[in-house]
């Protein structure tokens, strides 16, 4: 089940009801990215006491030693990241994994016929990559890399049985992009038995379902790449998603279940995963959600757009890497929210406006359309990357 389009009230929601490229684009994302890139990169840090020593400044005059003293935390603070991921992915200090030979690539990619799946499609296909897309719905695009299987991800029958079509067709997937979901967008008592059963069967059974069809052989060869898709709401509590949350809370520890059951008990640290836990993404799954409009919000707490969520993703695949993707910055700190205060804890909240977002939510359904981007503005997004 992919992310469809929708109509409320009567007009369609497009991405201009929905972000101003120029107000929007200015937030604390941006601001952490520059930093980044000066003020908190080693590099550039390592020329400032530099500067000052040739402007005649001498140890230990004060401009010199918090200079240096800066640039050496602020490398320190690099090395451990980086040290971070090479122990995890068993890296070397000096040589990193060589980049996918993408032509000998077979990517799946669940719920990929709209939204994130269908721009990682797309571009994954222009790369000359041999991409398969499973779906409820299929997909409409130009790319002839692209091979469509109509599949329920949400019942074991039908993975197994398109999973056995796939290998016998094209062969064994290399790659395994778990994007599928669904949200209800109902209080709890609201939610009937079928809505609770959809959500996780979409949301976090799809997900053990595929794995045990197309894992078995990355085992096997020591080499592949898991990516699922969470979300913040699985790591938080917010209203009128207790289903959605508590299927993103599960897909997050399977997860990481898997990564240690793949380094310890299948012995196969070769076959990398990727988790990303993602704010709100402005796709025509949460299109009717409504968050505060104020600069203040906007700034803190941005909404992602999907081409920014695709691109953190190829370049995961891209990397060879083990990871767990935040996605906008504030995502970093949302697991610390539970060692807050309640009063800080309940202030966050209503900062956020989180427990009203979903008040108003049309849930999406029917088929995807006209209003989406059309295939050849997808393909010519794809080749911006």
């Amino acid at each position: 089940m992919s992310e469809s389009t929708t109509t409320v009230n009567s007009a369609p929601l497009s991405l201009a009801d929905l972000w101003d490229p120029l107000y929007d684009s200015f937030d604390v994302d941006l601001i952490v990215k520059v930093l980044s890139h000066t003020a908190f990169s080693p590099f550039f840090t390592f020329f400032i006491p530099l500067f000052f020593y040739f402007q005649g400044a001498r140890w230990p005059e004060p401009v010199l030693v918090l200079t240096a003293f800066h640039n050496v935390a602020v490398s320190a603070f690099w090395f451990l990241k980086w040290y971070s991921r090479l122990y995890r992915n068993q890296g070397n200090l000096l040589f990193g994994p060589g980049r996918p030979d993408w032509g000998e690539q077979l990517v799946v990619i669940t719920g990929g016929s709209s939204g994130i799946g269908e721009l990682i499609a797309n571009t994954l296909a222009v790369r000359n990559v041999t991409v398969v897309v499973l779906d409820v719905k299929p997909i409409v695009t130009e790319n002839y890399n692209i091979t469509y299987y109509q599949c329920d991800v949400s019942k074991w029958e039908d993975v197994e049985r398109v999973s056995k079509q796939i290998v016998e067709e094209l062969g064994h997937p290399t790659m395994l992009i778990n994007n599928a979901g669904v949200v209800q967008g109902k209080a709890l008592l609201d939610l009937s038995p079928q809505d609770v059963q959809q959500t996780f069967a979409v949301n976090t059974l799809a997900h053990f379902w595929t794995l045990k069809a197309f894992l078995p052989e990355m085992i096997k060869q020591k080499t592949g790449h898991i990516v699922n898709v969470s979300s913040v709401s699985g790591m938080v509590g917010m209203a009128r998603l207790t289903d959605y949350g508590a299927s993103k809370a599960a897909l997050i520890n399977l997860h990481e279940s898997l990564r240690y059951e793949l380094d310890h008990v299948y012995n196969a640290p070769g076959v990398r995963t990727t988790l990303v836990v993602a704010g709100h993404i402005m796709t025509p799954l949460f299109a009717t959600v409504r968050h505060p409009k104020s600069f203040f919000y906007k700034f803190f707490f941005p909404s992602l757009m999907p081409v920014d969520v695709a691109k953190a993703i190829i370049a995961a695949l891209d990397e060879q890497h083990s990871l767990v993707l935040y996605m906008p910055f504030y995502a970093h700190f949302v697991p610390l929210l539970h060692m807050f205060p309640s009063y800080l804890r309940d202030l966050a909240q209503w900062v956020t406006g989180c427990d009203y977002a979903m008040q108003d939510f049309v849930k999406i359904s029917g088929r995807r359309s006209e209003e989406g981007p059309a295939p050849a503005e997808l393909e010519k997004r794809a080749k911006s990357f």
